[in-house]
């Protein structure tokens, strides 16, 4: 089966503004040496998908220098492999306001492929997920659209994303965004398989029907319409809408047996940009437990049930816990870090005491010093 896939780097960089606010959400460093977009990027090679797509909006330098032409995940090619997709709608270059309106922006793209389907999703659903099945379905099924979904409980909190009711041939009855529900829901992952033509279809007839969103518009409005299936995936699964769900997402790391099935799913890894960088370094004065440690650190302080990305300096007599340290940050003598997300090259000084909570960590911003 000919499958095109296609990514959305930016579509909730507003929900995690604390870390987006120079980069894009795909972007974002993740496990202590990956990037969020590592994950959709690995499933989709991993899925047999060649040719991908990846929509950009602003922010997206440091994307370019992540992904470069695809190496690191075999999608550097001749024909197809990874193309970064500019972040205009239209002639008059304005920027996309919404999902809709960044597929409406692709159209030249989505003609010139000539797969037959295609996979889009965006970069804050991490997993390891084989599409494949997802789109063996979608063919079994004869469907229009099928959107993957998780089961998640739910305690009245208002969603970012809509709840998904579908019957026992897994045909979508129902899409919701509207509401605090409560209790265990099937939630949209981000994830769909839709036929091209059909896709190329609902654009050229967005303005006659009205469309300006997929998911109310197309989704909602249109399952009564449309062949429109749900995908129950019942893998790990971690959705990244706010700074705390992103700590609580990064801290399930430490459970071993999260790690291997997010990582190392029946034999399909995930990939990301390799850089030869010195191993870590452990000072006869360094105590380290139950965290994850990148290559080229200098731990010369206490780790404990934290994640350190590559180049973090911790200081003889620094104690950290429960934190995630970005890349090439230091963390002076005697200073004790709780609950701390601290960006890329931070430098805090000795004797600082820095704690927030796991619902609500404190966030020190990239390049501030303390």
């Amino acid at each position: 089966m000919k499958t095109l896939g296609v990514i959305f780097s930016n579509i909730h960089d507003k929900e995690i503004t604390e870390l987006t606010s120079r980069r894009t959400l795909a972007s974002i460093p993740f496990g202590g040496r990956y990037r969020l977009i590592d994950f959709v990027l690995s499933n989709m090679v991993n899925s047999g998908i060649g040719k991908v797509g990846v929509i950009t909006k602003m922010n997206y330098q440091s994307l370019m220098d992540h992904v470069g032409n695809g190496k690191h995940w075999d999608l550097s090619r001749k024909n197809g492999g990874l193309m970064i997709l500019p972040p205009y709608n239209n002639s008059d270059n304005a920027l996309y306001k919404s999902r809709f309106d960044a597929i409406r922006g692709i159209r030249h793209f989505l003609e010139r492929s000539d797969e037959e389907y295609v996979v889009m999703s965006d970069c804050d659903a991490v997993c390891n997920f084989n599409f494949a099945d997802a789109v063996q379905q979608h063919i079994d099924k004869h469907a229009d659209i099928t959107v993957v979904v998780h089961k998640r409980k739910l305690d009245g909190e208002k969603l970012a994303r809509s709840v998904v009711e579908y019957d026992v041939d897994k045909r979508v009855t129902k899409v919701s965004a509207q509401g605090k529900p409560s209790g265990e829901k099937y939630v949209l992952a981000n994830i769909l398989v839709i036929t091209r033509r059909f896709l190329l279809s609902l654009i050229d007839n967005a303005d006659d029907l009205g469309y300006s969103s997929f998911s109310r518009d197309v989704l909602a409005r249109g399952c009564k319409e449309y062949r429109v299936f749900a995908y129950p995936y019942n893998g790990y699964f971690a959705s990244i809408d706010s700074l705390a769900s992103y700590y609580t997402c990064s801290m399930e790391l430490l459970d071993r047996n999260k790690r291997i099935e997010l990582f190392h799913k029946d034999g399909a890894d995930i990939y990301t940009k390799v850089r030869d960088s010195a191993p870590a370094r452990f000072a006869p004065t360094a105590k380290v437990r139950n965290s994850l440690i990148a290559d080229g650190c200098d731990i010369e302080g206490e780790v404990s049930n934290s994640i350190l990305f590559r180049g973090v300096k911790v200081a003889k007599g620094a104690v950290i816990t429960d934190s995630i340290i970005f890349q090439d940050s230091e963390v002076g003598d005697g200073t004790r870090l709780h609950c701390v997300i601290a960006d890329k090259q931070t430098r805090i000084l000795a004797g600082r005491m820095l704690s927030g909570h796991e619902t609500h960590p404190y966030f020190i911003a990239k390049n501030t010093v303390i």
